[in-house]
Parts: structure tokens; sequence; C-alpha cells
């Protein structure tokens, strides 16, 4: 009896709790009917805005949305942004006044997002703006309404576009013709017709676009007679199509992982890095970057080079870091280093440098420029040094050599003990000694020491 009381109980306290919790739990629903779903869709929306980075860099504001794959712009982005980085994601169509709101914008990058068009008024409100980037994308015509709204454009980047040369990029062209616009579109070339591919729009000749037989389908079976077509002429890889540009925080050509045997020509001038590395660039010709006079930052890694010509890197006053690590390396020609004044880091990690009278120039050279941090350089072979730092085996072989012969020794058909003629001017300066005139004096004279000797031959 006791036990059916109980079970009574509880199940009356089951069924007086059924009601409370049931209204409760319908309500919930129905607010999650509303509220919560609209909550998801801000909290994408919050996400997808947190995903881009906000940065302040010399006292400007960058929003950094690349690789994001937006296909439009959010509307609830800061609008006090000077600089907006939209490469390599979706956005295909660039509407009217898409980007209005943001009126201090100084810098726009929209390349790699696969634009096949942009409307006239696309840039309205951007009258502060001075860089565009458009680069790499599938753009075939466009007006000169297109720019009319940037009054301050001084760099545009339209270049590894399909541009179709006919009647209805006239405008485009003829504004990016003129004299003051000599940073407007640069190294864009013409896609199509057959006549003007490859031809670059700064230097096309403008009443070719809207010719007669510009117009004429030239495709087989079109309206050109059944003529036959010229053979297509073969071009030099440019870095414009086979690099991808960057231009903020600074100016970088990106070439690595392109399979590049040789260095890319027409390289831009106005950049500050270059990546070239993991390629198969053997050999660096002379003057190859002869353009890139303000590069600061090369990196030629992984490239299994083999060798660098004197003139190699000539032009580049301003360089201050060279990567030549992971490459098959085994010494430096005489001079190869002498146009980098102002180099301050030097990477040789993981090369097979040779112990041997020919790596006497690179230590030289490593010497007489303090300044330089460098790494990387040891001995690989002969299999007696391997291991050691070249700079203990230069001195190595120095205090093995007696110091008369270091200066005026027999010569041995193998381009001079030291490695060169600057080499054995620093024995002769360290020792106060020449002998017969064979080597040249001495670029600093030594202070006297009160007794002089002189050696009467």
């Amino acid at each position: 009896m006791r036990l059916f009381a109980t079970l009574l109980l509880l199940l009356l306290l089951f069924q007086s709790a059924e009601p409370r919790r049931g209204p409760r739990s319908r309500d919930r629903d129905r607010s999650l009917g509303g509220r919560v779903r609209g909550r998801g869709r801000a909290g994408v929306m919050r996400r997808q805005t947190q995903e881009c980075k906000e940065y302040i860099e010399a006292g400007e504001k960058y929003l950094d949305c690349q690789d994001r794959q937006l296909t439009t712009v959010m509307q609830d982005w800061p609008k006090d942004i000077q600089h907006l980085l939209l490469a390599r994601n979706k956005i295909q169509v660039l509407r009217d006044n898409m980007f209005s709101q943001f009126t201090q914008l100084k810098s726009l990058d929209l390349q790699q997002n696969g634009i096949s068009m942009v409307e006239d008024g696309a840039f309205s409100g951007l009258s502060q703006l001075t860089t565009l980037l458009l680069q790499h994308n599938g753009l075939k015509t466009a007006s000169e309404e297109l720019l009319l709204p940037l009054p301050r454009l001084a760099y545009l980047r339209i270049y590894d576009n399909p541009w179709s040369c006919y009647c209805s990029l006239d405008s485009l062209v003829r504004n990016l013709q003129v004299p003051s616009n000599r940073n407007l579109g640069n190294y864009a070339k013409c896609a199509e017709p057959l006549s003007l591919h490859g031809q670059k729009l700064k230097k096309l000749n403008v009443d070719s676009l809207c010719a007669g037989d510009n117009q004429v389908d030239s495709r087989p079976g079109g309206g050109d007679g059944g003529r036959q077509r010229p053979p297509p002429i073969k071009q030099k890889l440019e870095a414009t199509s086979m690099c991808h540009t960057y231009m903020f925080p600074k100016p970088l050509l990106d070439c690595s992982s392109k399979e590049l045997k040789n260095i890319p020509s027409n390289l831009p001038s106005d950049i500050v890095k270059m990546d070239l590395s993991s390629n198969s660039i053997t050999h660096l010709r002379p003057k190859q970057f002869l353009l890139s006079k303000d590069l600061k930052l090369l990196n030629l890694s992984s490239n299994n080079l083999q060798k660098l010509d004197t003139a190699a890197f000539d032009g580049l006053l301003y360089l201050r870091e060279l990567d030549l690590s992971n490459n098959s390396l085994h010494y430096f020609q005489y001079g190869v280093l002498e146009d980098l004044y102002f180099l301050r880091k030097l990477t040789l990690d993981n090369n097979p440098w040779i112990c041997d009278y020919n790596i006497h120039y690179l230590n030289y050279w490593l010497k007489h420029h303090p300044g330089v941090f460098y790494t990387g350089l040891i001995c690989s072979e002969p299999q007696e040094f391997r291991g050691w730092r070249v700079e203990e085996y230069v001195k190595t072989y120095n205090g093995e050599c007696p110091k008369d012969r270091q200066i005026g020794g027999t010569d041995t058909g193998q381009g001079g003990q030291g490695g060169s003629d600057n080499e054995a001017q620093e024995v002769v300066g360290e020792t106060g000694e020449g002998q017969g005139g064979r080597l040249p004096r001495p670029i600093k004279e030594k202070k006297r020491n009160g007794i002089e000797i002189i050696r009467l031959s």
C-alpha cells in the first residue's frame, strides 16, 4: 500500500510539471524561429568581417581582406580606411557605387579576382584614390568613364587581362596614352584581334582600333576570305604575365614556384621586394636586374643556381638583403658583389662551397664589409676541410704558405694564390713589403715605425 501511494505521488508530480515546462519550451521554440536564426546570420557577417585584418602602418589604416572567398564588399566594414586589400577573392563584377562609402581610400587592390566587367560608376566617390590594381583578371573592355571619378589616380595596373582591342576600347587607350599618365596601364597588352595581339596599349596606334580590317571576324570560316593566319610571334616570358605584383605594404613581385629557367624580362622598376625562389634558374647573366634600381630584397633561394656572372647584380645599388641559400654554388667569381654597396644580409646556407683558391674572393669581400651579416659559408669540399668555416680555411691556407711566397711567389697558372690582386694587395699592406714591382703598391701607406728595412734586389 505504501509503495502504491509513492508511485501515485510521483505520477501526480510528473503530470503537474509537464504543463509548466511546455509553454516555456514552445515560447523558446518560437523565439528560436526568429531571433536565433537572425543572430546566426549576423554572426556569420561578424565572423566574415573579423576575418579581415585591420591594422595601422605609417599612420594609415589598412583593411586586409585577401583570400576570403568574398563575392562583394561588406557594408559593415570600417569607412575610414585608407587602403583596402581584396586580392585573390571571387569578385567578378564591380557594380556602380560599390566603393562609394570609402571616401578616404587611397589604394584599392583587386587583382586575381576573375573580374570580367566593371561598370562605369564602380569607383564613384573615390576622389582620394591614387593606386588601383586590377591586374590578373578577365577584363576585355572598359571606357574612359571608369577613370573620371579618380582625379588623383597615379598608378593603374591592368596588365594580364585579355583586352579586346576594338573600337569600344578607344577612349580608355587614348586616356592611357596621355603623356602625364605615364604610370597608368603600363605593360597591358591586346589579346585580340590577331593583328594586334601582344601590342601594348600604351604604344598602340589608336586609329587601328576602329579600322575596318580590325573589325572583320578572322576566325576560320569568318570574314577573312580563307586567308592564312600569320604564324604567332614567339615572345619572351615577361614578369607582368608570369608573376604577381603586390603593392602593399611594400611593392613585391612574387615569381616563386613558376618553373622559371631564366629571369623574366620587363621587370617593373618600382619593385622593392622580389621573390624568385623555388624555380629552375641555374645561371645569372649580366645586368638582368639593371632596371630594378629600387630593389632592397632579392630572394633567389632553391633554384639550383650554379653560376653568377660578374655583373649579375649590376644596378642593385640599394639592395639590402640577398638570399642565395639552397643552390649549387661552389664559389663567386671575382667582382660579383662589387655593386652591392648597401648590402646588410647575405644568406648562403646549403650550397656546396669548395674550399680552394676560388673561394678567397668571397671571404675577402666579406672581411672588408664587416657590416654584412652572413650565414652558411661552410666548406663542403675537399673532404679534409668539410665542415670548416671558410674563414678558418683561408687562415690555414695563408698560414701554411710562407709570407715571401704569398707576396711574390711564382705564378702557378691558377689565377693567383689569393684568388685576386686585391688579396695580394691586402697581404702587401700588412707586411709592408713588395718585391720587384710584381704587385701593385698598397692602397694605404703603412705608418713608419722608426726602423725601415729596404730590400735591394
